[in-house]
């Protein structure tokens, strides 16, 4: 996904940390996903249930990325192009949601804390609601690619930035709510539907990229073509939790899971791609449906 060269791209909150925890994780590779797992669900790091987790934090300072300005510097940095993400979702949803209120983005380095707690890169990118913050060390999406099998291409990487936004959109139109029970894992779970919703929502996003425009009227990235949408569902489909259990465990436990399948997670993409906000209806869907 190609951001116009033009595209003003300073708008978006984003701001980059410097690494202020030293964590060492065990427990190898099935204890690490099944931490990745719930930390996604809590938003909290529980790394150190692993075992050999050690360091300490010391200070850390944010460093905003005022030097990311145009859409061509985000086509070659991906810094930039976090910056790009940002700021293009901030323009569409403001238009989109009454009341908008734009959340922060960090880049951070391995560790650090948040609004909710620890967290480390093992916990994956994440919203926390109670900072309306969206963190993410991008050394994520090599992972992405070799333990997960994405393809890992930009749209993937944008994909995975405009999910987290539309945790954000459910945190402040009230649907992120204390009635939801986000405790309940299943493949009919509150928790699976709030994550089918987040991905419809990136979709909606993905859906009017190109018609989304600056403060001068330059849109901010060119036409998605059918290839950069195959990266982005490829990527939807390597966070299925089947695929995430199938290459971790070697087998799938449908009653465990938070984020929903491979397939399911294409098709609501797909179903905001194509239909909106308004085709995000995840919580009204039956169980033969979602």
């Amino acid at each position: 996904m190609t951001f116009n060269d033009d595209a003003d791209i300073s708008g978006g909150r984003v701001s980059k940390r410097g690494r202020n925890t030293a964590i060492g994780v065990g427990g190898g590779a099935v204890g690490l996903i099944a931490v990745f797992l719930i930390s996604q669900l809590l938003g909290v790091d529980l790394t150190p249930l692993l075992g050999g987790a050690s360091g300490g934090t010391s200070g850390a300072t944010d460093t905003p990325l005022s030097q990311c300005t145009k859409g061509s510097q985000a086509n070659t940095d991906i810094d930039c192009r976090m910056k790009g993400a940002a700021t293009s979702l901030d323009s569409y949803w403001s238009t989109t949601v009454d009341g908008y209120t734009q959340p922060q983005l960090v880049i951070f380095d391995q560790a650090t804390d948040t609004g909710c707690g620890g967290a480390t890169t093992a916990v994956g990118p994440f919203y926390c609601p109670n900072d309306q913050t969206v963190y993410i060390d991008t050394a994520f999406y090599g992972e992405l690619q070799s333990q997960f099998g994405a393809t890992g291409g930009r749209l993937a990487q944008l994909y995975v930035i405009a999910h987290e936004w539309g945790h954000h959109i459910q945190n402040i139109t009230g649907i992120m709510s204390d009635k939801l029970n986000l405790q309940e894992t299943g493949p009919t779970s509150d928790s699976v539907r709030l994550e089918l919703q987040a991905d419809c929502f990136a979709g909606s996003w993905v859906g009017a990229a190109q018609t989304t425009k600056d403060e001068n009227g330059v849109p901010f990235l060119q036409t998605v073509t059918q290839s950069e949408i195959a990266d982005a569902l490829n990527a939807a489909a390597a966070v299925g939790d089947d695929n995430i259990q199938q290459s971790t465990q070697g087998q799938v436990d449908p009653e465990s899971f938070t984020h929903g399948t491979s397939a399911q997670r294409e098709k609501w993409f797909t179903s905001g791609l194509n239909g909106g906000p308004n085709a995000c209806d995840t919580f009204g869907a039956s169980a033969s449906t979602l």
